[in-house]
């Protein structure tokens, strides 16, 4: 009856440490130097696109386990001073990637080299053969993302529907429009565009010539390890 209790006592009591604590129970689940980026910016809105089967390749990508958004404690804490300063004017980020595990580059490039499926086509690369999509860096077998301190976002209203700002293409669309300075959307989507990067630029992210929402921390933490853990 004693040890009967005993484990009774032990998992109320871990039952409990859970409902109390769930964030130092995730942080333990991460590498070190990583934190779940709710911890960080607990307003931050996302759209995990890789953990659903909206996005370029047309299904949920290896290494998604679930929708969460993981980035190194530095660059976290660089977005959330970008935050900060949206909130004033009623406006905030929304993110679509952040760190990306190994194994899902693995699965873009095993998807890029199969030139039968282009089911996702019309809408992500219109314009840019398959075939073409590592020549033209579209692809790659490493990415900035599986270092951590990498992020693919946007500005958004901070109101009910939480509207993004139009950027002239939508998020992942591979082509010249896409660029941040291109001249093929209008002045105003152009203008959209400069607002992200001069303050991702202000709180010491890099862009992407190719990619109007992609954006490094320059002085990131691991800028030579690509990591394989999985999202979850």
């Amino acid at each position: 009856m004693k040890r009967r209790c005993a484990v009774i006592l032990t998992l109320c009591s871990i039952s409990l440490y859970s409902t109390l604590f769930p964030a130092l129970i995730l942080a333990e689940a991460l590498p070190e130097g990583f934190v779940y980026v709710e911890t960080i910016i607990p307003d931050i809105h996302t759209e995990l696109r890789y953990f659903s089967d909206e996005n370029f390749l047309g299904c949920r990508v290896s290494g998604y386990l679930a929708p969460r958004c993981i980035l190194t404690k530095e660059a976290a804490e660089s977005l959330k001073k970008v935050q900060d300063e949206l909130k004033q004017f009623g406006m905030g980020l929304k993110i679509f990637d952040a760190y990306r595990p190994q194994c899902a580059v693995d699965h873009f490039v095993q998807w890029g080299k199969d030139l039968n499926d282009t089911k996702m086509q019309a809408k992500y690369y219109p314009d840019v053969q398959k075939r073409d999509l590592f020549k033209e860096g579209y692809i790659a077998e490493r990415s900035s993302h599986s270092r951590g301190s990498t992020v693919d976002l946007t500005i958004v209203y901070l109101d009910q529907q939480s509207t993004e700002l139009d950027m002239g293409t939508h998020f992942d669309f591979f082509g010249p429009e896409a660029w941040p300075e291109s001249p093929l959307v209008s002045p105003v989507h152009r203008a959209h565009r400069m607002l992200l990067n001069v303050l991702m630029k202000k709180y010491g992210f890099d862009s992407y010539s190719k990619e109007w929402w992609h954006f490094t921390l320059k002085n990131e933490p691991f800028p030579h390890t690509y990591f394989n853990f999985p999202v979850r």
